[in-house]
């Protein structure tokens, strides 16, 4: 530590002074590692007994907890290295819903880079959080989700690949227009991808509204995800949201967290880590001084019709699953993903913030040097070993589809077991 004191004070004044973190994060979804360190001084100067410390990318952009990806498969790959992703299900929907597509066009460049991303009222949450949440929630089919603040549409969509056909899944959002892109932005999904045909998938309804009036006979939920910081006297009100047995996480005083309940007045708290996210935004009460109560979509049964399709396309997967697995012959559950490069260990920078002031250094681990050098050296050998048809991966085949276009029916029933998807 006595090393990060001295380079702090050799930088003081190289960086613009930041009057706090939460500045500094532009009150976007961050995380925040924050660490309680003892009285110890820079050139003279008395930084007092705690300071904060904010560890930030080399190149000093807020929520790079993992390398940016080249594409979604390398993000999610950086993500589950850095056990951000933990368990298969979770995998599966990151990787089944690519990131940029939830992206304004000319702001893709910057979709598989661990970093929170804002236009006006659309915005996504850095790649490491949704990890995190999407992990806490232990998700399971069949199971009803809450999303407040719902925004894109990216998380409850992934959401939706887990729940399956028989879930619900609804979301709150604040904002009209938001509402109109993430509705695109599902449409755009449910045509066009052929993760759509892989998963049985829980469609997401939302509704518009201020996620702190939602009308007080609504129905309880197993799930339920806040994406904005909790007042703590909300927290009762988050709370009465969860069935028993459910599982809440929401930002709560700078920290992400998850609350189960355990019985009708039982809760169980964990704190999973430190954030910085916008507040909720208040009720707007009208001129009568009413609320506008959000009333939540009701839940839908479905028809026959629509159970009969779910039935015939899950006995077409187990036919298709039983011949790949035959013709493999090797009981793979996938096929091998194509090589990638190695992710390569970046040098990393400090912040630290004090009151009103900021001081800057590099922390040098003396390692570091040679194991970038190392690192280096594999990565060109296995480059060289790769051959070219390991450097690109096959394009996909969507064999669902192929199947049921063979089948001896007419067409307009192919294409409703397809739900009217383009090719």
């Amino acid at each position: 530590m006595a090393a990060c004191c001295c380079g702090a004070g050799r930088l003081l004044g190289a960086l613009p002074v930041l009057s706090s973190a939460r500045a500094c994060s532009q009150r976007l979804a961050y995380p925040v590692c924050k660490v309680q360190l003892g009285c110890w001084g820079v050139q003279g100067m008395e930084l007092g007994r705690f300071v904060t410390v904010l560890v930030l990318t080399q190149r000093l952009k807020m929520g790079g907890a993992v390398s940016a990806g080249e594409d979604n498969d390398e993000l999610i790959d950086n993500l589950k290295e850095a056990q951000y992703i933990r368990t298969e299900l979770v995998e599966q929907a990151f990787r089944a819903i690519d990131r940029a597509d939830y992206y304004l066009e000319e702001f893709k460049d910057n979709a598989y880079k661990d970093l929170a991303w804002k236009h006006g009222n659309i915005h996504l949450s850095a790649p490491c959080i949704y990890s995190e949440v999407m992990e806490a929630l232990d998700l399971q089919p069949g199971l009803s989700f809450l999303n407040l603040g719902s925004g894109t549409g990216y998380l409850s969509s992934m959401v939706g690949l887990i729940l399956g056909p028989f879930g619900v899944n609804h979301g709150v959002e604040l904002h009209s227009d938001v509402i109109e892109y993430a509705k695109q932005k599902l449409d755009f999904f449910i045509k066009t991808s052929d993760s759509f045909d892989k998963f049985e998938f829980c469609e997401p309804s939302f509704v518009t509204g201020n996620c702190l009036e939602i009308s007080p006979d609504c129905t309880q939920y197993d799930r339920v995800y806040c994406g904005a910081g909790v007042q703590k006297e909300h927290e009762d009100y988050m709370k009465n949201l969860l069935k028993v047995g459910g599982i809440l996480v929401m930002p709560l005083e700078e920290k992400l967290t998850k609350i189960t309940r355990t019985g009708p007045s039982a809760w169980e708290t964990k704190k999973i880590l430190a954030v910085s996210f916008a507040p909720l935004i208040q009720p707007n009460h009208t001129d009568s001084g009413k609320s506008r109560l959000v009333h939540l979509p009701p839940v839908a049964v479905r028809s026959l019709q629509d159970l009969a399709r779910i039935a015939i396309q899950g006995t077409i997967k187990k036919i298709i699953h039983q011949e790949t697995m035959s013709k493999n012959g090797n009981g793979l559950k996938n096929p091998p993903r194509f090589k990638r490069r190695r992710v390569r260990r970046r040098r990393m920078e400090t912040i630290v913030f004090l009151d009103k002031e900021v001081f800057a250094s590099r922390i040098s681990n003396p390692s570091d040097d040679n194991n970038n050098c190392e690192e280096t050296e594999d990565e060109r050998r296995e480059e060289e070993e790769m051959k070219p048809s390991e450097l690109k991966p096959d394009p996909p085949v969507n064999f669902l589809r192929e199947k049921v276009l063979s089948l001896p029916l007419p067409d307009p029933l192919k294409y409703y077991l397809l739900y009217y998807r383009e090719k």
